[in-house]
């Protein structure tokens, strides 16, 4: 299996190269790509041997090429995209960190390739543009671990026998805090996961729980349910990652430790299963399952409401909250701002059709602007 990994030097991508050093006779992996890690990409590359590489500006392709003056380095969205299409890769694992990542999915998805999704924003701003292209069935094997889960359970039912799909939430650090003491928090204590190991966006989005409304949108694409039959459980053990009821009462789940190389191993080798196994100890096992409390996660149901509304209106919760939580990481604005921040800008918006990329991205241009405009006008401790 010839593979191309995009977003090699993230959480994502480290831990699939971990993966395919563990099956060397399996994978072959013949492209990569980053943002602006280029040290760590040059040494991946010559690891592996891999000559197709990208990185997101033209001063990086610039320094990767005089690292590796025979490789063939690109830059850019068109660079993903190209690297996703060319005729030698297999499978295209995109874990790029952001809407940028649309365009290698819908790349790969019109070259054929079968595509291991772990970038959720090509879901999030552009779900009815990728499911367009998606070519065959089985095309797009989602690698967030809830999602991968709910593929799991759907291989064993039959859709039309679900009533319902759930997906959980830990909750984050901060589930036990009380709502008066948010507005203390710092980001080395939004960093502090209790239960995955993540890069630091989606660490704080899994804080304000925007990231598993992200999630619902994503399911709501790729699974084709309507919004009221998918459900959020806060699970704070993060060991059941989705369940489906089913119409007789009955509740499949998905249960597995809470590390991201068991989807990513799923998606490498679909429709395989390989050992060894990363082992959940069930004995003394305690599961606890509770709804989200509206008024401790407003930025979830903010970001689930533009999901609902559909049109733009994703891309902009998007992009206004990938501007937030830099800020909030930076120092600039107290966490709770995160989720006004928001609400101030999806209430400014005027919603229209995504029909195209340009229209996601003319939305995803404003929104970053509006919520620059509110950073600056409420800073921490103003």
């Amino acid at each position: 299996m010839r593979v191309a990994i995009l977003g090699s030097t993230g959480s994502i991508g480290l831990q699939t190269l971990e993966e395919i050093r563990r099956y060397p006779e399996r994978f072959q992996v013949v492209a990569l790509a980053c943002g602006k890690n280029v040290d760590l990409l040059a040494s991946q590359a010559k690891e592996f041997g891999v000559r197709e590489l990208g990185v997101a500006d033209p001063e990086d392709a610039r320094k990767l090429e005089k690292i590796l003056p025979k490789a063939r380095v690109r830059h850019g969205p068109e660079g993903l995209a190209e690297l996703a299409s060319l005729p030698e890769v297999d499978l295209v694992l995109n874990a790029v960190v952001g809407a940028v990542g649309i365009f290698p999915t819908l790349s790969a998805l019109r070259a054929g390739k079968r595509l291991a999704l772990a970038n959720k924003e090509s879901l999030v701003v552009g779900g009815p543009i990728v499911l367009r292209e998606r070519r065959f069935t089985d095309q797009i094997i989602p690698v967030d671990s809830e999602h991968a889960a709910l593929w799991q359970l759907f291989l064993g039912a039959k859709r039309e026998e679900v009533a319902r799909i759930w997906i959980t939430a830990s909750g984050g650090p901060f589930r036990n805090r009380k709502e008066e003491e948010l507005a203390q928090v710092t980001p080395e204590e939004a960093l502090r996961h209790p239960t995955w190991k993540m890069g630091p966006r989606i660490t704080v989005d899994s804080a304000t729980l925007v990231n598993k409304a992200f999630e619902v949108i994503e399911a709501h694409h790729l699974f084709g349910f309507p919004w009221e039959r998918i459900g959020v459980l806060l699970h704070p053990e993060s060991v059941v990652h989705a369940l489906l009821e089913l119409q007789d009462g009955s509740v499949l789940a998905q249960m597995a430790t809470p590390d991201m190389r068991i989807p990513i191993r799923a998606a490498l080798t679909y429709p395989e299963r390989l050992p060894p196994p990363i082992p959940l100890l069930l004995p003394g096992l305690s599961l606890h399952f509770e709804e989200i409390p509206r008024e401790k996660y407003p930025a979830f149901w903010v970001v689930l409401a533009a999901g609902k509304e559909g049109g733009t209106a994703p891309a902009v919760a998007n992009a206004a909250d990938e501007v937030l939580v830099q800020a909030f990481l930076e120092g600039k604005i107290p966490f709770p701002a995160i989720a006004q921040g928001l609400s101030f800008v999806l209430s400014q918006h005027k919603n229209g059709p995504a029909e195209d990329l340009e229209a996601i991205w003319e939305a995803d241009r404003w929104a970053r602007k509006m919520a620059l405009m509110f950073v600056a006008k409420h800073p921490r401790g103003g």
